[in-house]
């Protein structure tokens, strides 16, 4: 029972590190933003094939990643690759458009993730343009990691807290 009081102070003390004792919360977080061609339908498909492939590729690698600095740098570092793999999408599926990947710091408004709301501001994301980025977007936080893809191929999103998860699991 204390190892297990002791984990969840701990953790506590980690997220007020993200939500709470940061002087601005968007220093320590990156997010995710992919905008699709258009709104078109076909163009908002595969937006979430981009998604569901991209998300595939940097969720093993940036899940070492102890800070919102280390996943910038592995982001960096991959820009090529994201790009490669939306390219590749784009190419299998007859687009005569491409991709387009970097990180930015970007105005993004106020969004609540599972009761965690991050407030508007600037915000480091790695950006993903298909074509001309006109269309509708999706986007999420990929550190701290609160949002997974869900099992099913589709625009719904399972937005899950690793805080949670953890005391789950430590009280079952």
């Amino acid at each position: 029972m204390r190892n297990k009081l002791v984990l969840i102070v701990v953790l506590m003390m980690i997220c007020s590190k993200f939500f709470v004792g940061c002087s601005n919360v968007s220093d320590s977080v990156v997010r995710i933003h992919i905008r699709a061609n258009s709104n078109s339908e076909i163009d908002q498909q595969i937006k979430l094939e981009v998604r569901d492939k991209v998300v595939e590729y940097i969720t093993p690698i940036i899940e070492p990643c102890e800070s919102s600095d280390e996943v910038k740098i592995v982001l960096s570092d991959s820009l090529n690759s994201i790009k490669n793999i939306a390219d590749e999408i784009l190419i299998c599926n007859g687009f005569d458009y491409v991709a387009s990947a970097s990180i930015n710091n970007e105005f993004f408004p106020s969004r609540d993730y599972d009761g965690v709301t991050f407030p508007a501001d600037y915000y480091d994301a790695l950006i993903i343009r298909l074509g001309t980025g006109s269309g509708d977007n999706w986007w999420c936080v990929a550190y701290p990691p609160l949002c997974f893809m869900s099992n099913e191929k589709s625009d719904n999103v399972e937005y899950r807290s690793l805080l949670v998860e953890l005391i789950k699991k430590c009280f079952g």
